[in-house]
């Protein structure tokens, strides 16, 4: 067995089917998050713990499956 560590990306895309008699223009590329969950096989013990107040905010328990959502088609501000 090899000792890699296994990449993932928790940010995919795919562009939807455009066909050719499609009156509407074409979308373009989509993108989706996955959580962390699911790159995860088992929750080990004794995991990281947020305080009761911070987990209500943050929608977990868990430090481990919390994730962020930043909107990919929001544009940024440059400072």
């Amino acid at each position: 067995m090899s000792n890699k560590a296994i990449r993932y990306t928790q940010i995919k895309s795919y562009t939807p089917f455009h066909s050719d008699f499609d009156p509407c223009p074409p979308i373009g590329k989509k993108y989706y998050r996955t959580p962390p969950n699911l790159y995860m096989g088992f929750q080990p013990p004794n995991l990281e713990q947020f305080s009761a107040k911070e987990a209500l905010q943050k929608g977990t328990l868990w430090p481990a499956f919390y994730d962020y959502y930043e909107n990919p088609y929001k544009k940024q501000v440059r400072k």
